[in-house]
């Protein structure tokens, strides 16, 4: 092929790279019957506990408020508008987390954490016409969060909490007994929901400290992550007829998001000399659960659904998730489930997991099933140092000179640890781009992925390109091969519904 032929065959040829890309992420994935998206139930364990399922992290800098960063983590995938009577809520026995390494030694030096509580009347409400044991999580319209025909909502906390250079920790309270915003169960029952989402915004009110500025979302958002994941039927229809629709378009996820002014995030306080953070998103659960006996009978008429089993002990760490797709494409599957307990300082650590990032799966089968070329064949292929600054350290003229820029290396730091482990690299001090082109820096945008993600960042196509060799120097391959890359995604190349122009920035849920 050619870059004269027409531009309908050339984007079919991607289209079969791309679907081979996806079928081996399908094939270390996926449980037989399963058909999901990428960064959604990525481990084998996981999949029996949705609540506390990573699904995708963002950050990126704020783009109306450009002294700030947001970060964002999204839990519980694949939600259908319609699955009441009891929806998708946080769990109320976990912790959420989002962490942040400002030094590049693999540790978080801030843990920003979440903790849910249940408000529920629905066993209670006897007033009036209404019946007690409502089955409805609201009976009536609602229109403010502390509407009293909302049966069902969750408060959360949120805490800081700052690790100094000997891993002491200290936790400030920086909000507490915050509504969360409620599922989107239906126009009859939320006819301005648009409205709920900004009632559910809190701001930090302390004046000093690390309260101060800072502006926090909990709740159910459309899920923004855009992709064709039709690979299931018959490798996309069996003639490439089934691309270009977005999987994951009408579905929703519990979005965590956080806007903090950058002087907080960076270390020292101090983005002008340490302008990299690292951003990673963990969920952790208590790690005893007993179940409640066979035929135990309800205590009284408030009975609540935690009674069916209780939880104790230490908090284990059960989802880990940063940068899309890794868990999936590059982690083997019988590394999957230890990968999620893991912690970014010990990434190096494990041979299997860097031997892994250093010849990835996916170029050896379209290889083998297709016949295109793998990257290693290239000179300084073998070892992907691409692969390794892209998710591993970051990328610097010293950490990958091939690339030619300063863009997101942990060396970038004055306070530089080095210890290669893999996040979502974002710069704080990279100026807001006049144009977001949704192939990040492969587009000519040093603000998008893998410098941090935004929410308009077509992470597929950029990944796709990487794997198959974007960004290694000297590529002796064929000009069709480098053509094929080069056009290399799934034809989905936006979301489903416009994203916010204001934090939470994710678009509103889609109504049951």
């Amino acid at each position: 092929m050619t870059s004269s032929q027409p531009r309908r065959e050339r984007r079919r040829l991607a289209s079969i790279v791309a679907a081979s890309a996806t079928v081996a992420a399908g094939v270390l994935v996926l449980h037989p019957g399963v058909a999901t998206a990428s960064s959604h139930r990525e481990a084998p364990y996981i999949t029996s506990d949705p609540q506390v399922d990573n699904t995708d992290v963002y950050a990126f800098t704020s783009p109306d408020s450009a002294g700030t960063a947001t970060l964002i983590a999204n839990f519980s995938p694949d939600q259908s508008p319609g699955g009441g009577p009891n929806f998708y809520p946080f769990a109320t026995q976990a912790r959420y987390n989002i962490n942040v390494d400002s030094n590049g030694d693999g540790k978080p030096d801030i843990t920003y954490r979440w903790t849910f509580r249940d408000v529920d009347r629905r066993g209670t409400v006897n007033h009036g016409t209404k019946v007690a044991g409502s089955l409805l999580y609201n009976d009536g319209p609602v229109t403010g969060l502390l509407d009293s025909n909302l049966l069902y909502r969750q408060t959360y906390n949120l805490d800081a909490i700052r690790f100094d250079a000997r891993g002491r920790a200290t936790t400030n309270h920086l909000l507490a007994g915050v509504p969360v915003a409620p599922d989107n169960v239906g126009k009859a029952s939320f006819p301005n929901y648009a409205a709920l989402t900004q009632q559910a915004v809190a701001k930090g009110t302390v004046k000093t400290g690390p309260g101060r500025g800072i502006k926090s979302f909990a709740g159910q958002r459309d899920d923004p992550f855009f992709l064709d994941i039709r690979v299931f039927d018959l490798v996309y229809g069996g003639n490439f007829s089934e691309t270009g629709v977005n999987s994951l378009g009408g579905k929703n996820v519990n979005t965590l998001a956080i806007q903090v002014p950058k002087r907080l995030l960076a270390g020292g306080g101090n983005p002008g000399r340490n302008p990299v953070i690292g951003v990673w998103s963990t969920s952790e659960r208590p790690t005893l659960r007993v179940l409640a006996p066979t035929n135990s009978a309800p205590r009284t008429s408030t009975t609540r659904s935690s009674d069916t089993a209780s939880d104790s002990g230490a908090f284990a760490q059960v989802s880990r998730l940063a940068a899309p797709l890794v868990n999936e494409v590059v982690v083997p599957a019988n590394l999957k489930d230890f990968f999620n307990r893991l912690t970014p300082v010990t990434d190096h650590t494990v041979p299997a997991l860097v031997a892994r990032v250093q010849d990835p799966e996916v170029p050896q089968l379209i290889e083998q099933i297709y016949g295109i070329p793998n990257p290693r064949a290239v000179p300084g292929g073998r070892n992907r140092p691409d692969l390794v600054a892209t998710f591993l350290t970051g990328i610097s003229k010293r950490s990958y000179p091939p690339a030619g820029l300063d863009l997101n290396g942990i060396d970038l730091n004055s306070n530089n640890r080095g210890v290669p482990s893999e996040m979502l690299r974002l710069n704080l001090t990279t100026p807001l781009a006049a144009a977001p082109n949704r192939l990040g820096v492969l587009g000519g945008d040093k603000q998008g992925f893998p410098n941090g993600r935004r929410l308009s960042d077509d992470v597929v196509d950029i990944e796709l390109r990487v794997l198959e060799g974007a960004l290694l120097p000297h590529d002796n391959r064929s000009a069709t091969v480098k053509n094929m890359v080069a056009g290399l995604g799934d034809n989905v190349d936006s979301n489903d519904l416009p994203f916010l122009q204001h934090f939470p920035y994710v678009a509103d849920p889609h109504a049951g």
